[in-house]
């Protein structure tokens, strides 16, 4: 993914902090605006539509329907170069979404992340998608994506939040380790700093694998946090998909440590 921003001069340096997220891009409305963004990537939710066609279309639950589909959306922004990442919260909606993808193969030229969660993780409740399944229909039909495989987590303020286990990892390295895949691990950063040994680990297992280090938009967590991560890694293999102010925190204070 880097290469190709590179490569198109959209970014100066092979480092995952350059690269700008649009989040939640699920409608016509929204999907306008981060075409016309200075973004990199945008993500977007991919659902079944319960009526009708039963077409996999863009919303996030609970909303269950949308004013655009996949199809539709693939078409707007294949055209711009700029990258995808469709996640997943329900199986049903993978094969009919990806056989989409597959049939736009010619026209897709740009990065494409595929996510799911396929484990349970800290404080996570969701049910996660089936990790076989997904990650076996995913690689059926498409030859050149990067899959972004993470847990179900929760945080909650003035509460002990616990980080990702050793079983959790382990779990994970489980699934990927007989991929020949590009792996995508999204961490959530308020869970991330107690859990760097573990999540450490797995990120070295190979290098195939990366870390996308994301939040929630009400978690709370120190910038310090993020740059103890940035200064134990590789710069290329750590991407940050972040709300603001914290996303302007973390360039602001890389750029003082620079100077």
């Amino acid at each position: 993914m880097l290469d190709y921003f590179l490569n198109r001069k959209l970014i100066k340096n092979k480092d995952g902090v350059e690269v700008v997220w649009s989040h939640a891009v699920n409608s016509k409305a929204k999907l306008k605006e981060a075409i016309e963004s200075n973004s990199h990537m945008i993500e977007a939710d991919v659902l079944l539509q319960e009526l009708g066609e039963k077409e996999p279309i863009m919303a996030h639950p609970p909303e269950k329907d949308s004013d655009v589909t996949l199809q539709e959306w693939l078409a707007k922004v294949s055209s711009t170069g700029k990258g995808m990442k469709l996640d997943f919260k329900c199986l049903e909606a993978v094969l009919p979404s990806v056989q989409i993808l597959a049939a736009m193969k010619d026209e897709i030229k740009q990065p494409v992340w595929i996510n799911a969660d396929i484990i349970p993780g800290p404080g996570g409740k969701a049910i996660p998608v089936d990790a076989n399944t997904f990650v076996q229909t995913v690689t059926s039909f498409l030859p050149n994506v990067t899959l972004s495989l993470g847990w179900t987590t929760g945080w909650s303020p003035g509460k002990e939040n616990k980080g990702y286990s050793w079983d959790m990892v382990r779990e994970m390295e489980k699934v990927c380790n007989t991929l020949t895949y590009p792996v995508t691990f999204p961490v959530r950063a308020a869970l991330l700093r107690d859990s760097w040994p573990q999540i450490h680990w797995l990120l070295m297992a190979s290098d195939r694998y990366s870390l996308t280090v994301w939040a929630g938009l009400d978690d709370i967590y120190p910038v310090e946090d993020l740059l103890y991560i940035r200064e134990n890694t590789e710069k290329h293999r750590v991407f940050y998909d972040l709300f603001e102010p914290q996303n302007s925190d973390l360039k602001r204070a890389i750029e003082q440590m620079q100077m």
